[in-house]
């Protein structure tokens, strides 16, 4: 830790000419002893770090203490007084930690410190940390553990942080997402296609349950799952995406291709759309004593926005993808409400289920099953789940179906029954339309899965939801502008009398 002398005559500027020297004379030794490039640039590395210490160092000195005068006037007229001790405060940069000495005025000591004209000047942030660090240790956190964060960070700057402090830091920029989505006003993208597609699905989140017994009763054998290890995040997604347009032989093919392995694939003849403009967010139940929040309905407000905002015009076609969970259905009712939406059920939650029933006619996993499932995905297809259910229901009752099989079918059968009106697929392929919710199942284990449920982790609700909005925000490509919004809004909350430190007032330290 540096503490920084606030009368730097030219001493910091000498030890910073010596460490410009050292390198070039450095940089001249490594050429003449032909050392091998990497162990030069480590070499570089570590006395860059050295350098960006001692201009910091320098920096804050010529800054000063920040010494107005005995007196200042607040812009409110509030007269504070120059208290007798000059004050320290840590400041921790990519640089190394310096303690700063500051001139702070007040009413009288003891009482609350009303401005500290450094603190004004350099924007200091809330936190000991600066905004860079809190930049990229944030930046990390988002895609690897806090744990392998401080590897990194002490692998690049020779140390690292607490597991603690970065997940302090975690939850304080996390709760700031939520101002930086309300503040931004979205610009239609230059490049969007003709279908837009809103999709949700739900994943579960480790949490960590406070208990109120003993550990050793944690451990008793007990039967069924284990209670309130899991919360439910609604993950949603809006996207736009090109016709693609098919017949339902071609999807069967496509299911039932075996796949190649190392071997180049050829272009096929008809080019698969891509997403475009994909934006994603996740939302758990959030409660707090006043109120509680659905994350269904926090994700499908935000996505009917996106809807409005991208197709203001009306003239794209909305399609709405989702597994057969009703409440997500309820939600799309009652917040999607284009007359004109498209309701697609998730052809690959429809296939297992099938696979469920050629069980119960066929023996498991045997030709006469893998024939049974690419006739009925073929008919699903053509539009006949009608046909499908009549089919299935004349061969139970002619095979006598009782108890568990008849049970079984039947489930399967209501669920065709349920969501038939989403399974007009002879038409969405003819459209061109998606029938296949990856994009969604893509989301939930990449935004959720692929950082919140590695082994062993276990989160708060509040932990976890800051997590989820800053690496929503990093997918989305919003990072730089959210850091940016965040800097910008806290400095204009800590420092309403940034007037009083203009430039050609301020005392620089000789």
């Amino acid at each position: 830790m540096t503490t920084v002398q606030q009368s730097p005559t030219f001493v910091q500027m000498d030890g910073l000419k010596q460490y410009l020297e050292e390198l070039e004379g450095y940089i001249q030794g490594a050429t003449t002893l032909g050392l091998a490039v990497h162990e030069v640039e480590q070499g570089l590395w570590s006395r860059v770090l050295q350098i960006g210490n001692q201009a910091l160092q320098m920096f804050f000195a010529l800054t000063g203490v920040g010494d107005l005068g005995e007196t200042v006037t607040l812009p409110n007229a509030r007269v504070v007084r120059r208290l007798e001790k000059t004050h320290q405060r840590e400041y921790c940069s990519i640089f190394g930690t310096f303690q700063l000495e500051r001139t702070v005025y007040g009413t009288r000591v003891g009482q609350k410190i009303e401005f500290v004209p450094t603190d004004n000047r350099l924007q200091l942030p809330q936190s000991k940390f600066s905004y860079l660090l809190q930049d990229w240790n944030q930046s990390l956190a988002v895609e690897s553990s806090y744990f392998q964060v401080n590897e990194t960070l002490e692998k690049i700057l020779g140390w690292g942080l607490s597991t603690d402090s970065l997940e302090r830091t975690n939850r304080e920029m996390g709760s700031d997402v939520s101002s930086f989505w309300s503040s931004e006003t979205m610009d239609a993208p230059e490049e969007e296609e003709s279908i837009i597609v809103a999709s949700a699905d739900g994943k579960g989140v480790p949490i960590r349950v406070q208990s109120d017994t003993a550990p050793i009763l944690d451990h008793k054998p007990a039967r069924g799952p284990k209670p309130n290890r899991k919360k439910m995040a609604t993950v949603g997604t809006v996207y736009t995406i090109a016709p693609f347009k098919r017949h339902p032989e071609e999807v069967v093919v496509s299911l039932f291709k075996q796949p190649e392995i190392n071997v180049k694939k050829k272009r096929d003849s008809k080019s698969r759309s891509h997403p475009k403009n994909k934006k994603i967010r996740a939302s758990l139940n959030l409660e707090n004593d006043e109120s509680k929040v659905k994350g269904s309905a926090v994700i499908f407000e935000w996505m009917a926005t996106q809807l409005q905002e991208r197709n203001s015009q009306n003239t794209k076609t909305m399609v709405v993808i989702m597994d057969g969970q009703a409440t997500l259905w309820d939600q799309s009712k009652f917040y999607l409400k284009s007359p004109d939406k498209v309701e697609i059920l998730d052809l690959l939650h429809v296939t297992p289920r099938i696979w469920t029933a050629a069980h119960l006619f066929c023996e498991a996993d045997s030709p006469d099953a893998i024939s049974f499932v690419k006739d009925y995905v073929l008919m699903l297809l053509k539009g006949q789940t009608p046909l499908v259910i009549h089919s299935w229901q004349s061969m139970a009752k002619s095979r006598g179906f009782k108890g568990q099989k008849m049970k079984a079918l039947e489930q399967i059968i209501g669920y065709f029954q349920k969501n038939q009106e989403r399974m007009h697929y002879d038409i969405y392929l003819a459209q061109g339309y998606p029938i296949a919710s990856g994009v969604i199942e893509g989301a939930c284990r990449h935004l959720v899965k692929d950082r919140l449920e590695r082994a062993g982790m276990r989160w708060t609700i509040a932990g976890a939801q800051a997590m989820l909005n800053l690496r929503s925000t990093y997918i989305n490509g919003d990072w730089d502008q959210f850091i940016q919004f965040r800097i910008q809004k806290e400095v204009g909350r800590l420092y309403p009398h940034q007037s009083l430190v203009k430039t050609a007032d301020w005392p620089l330290s000789a």
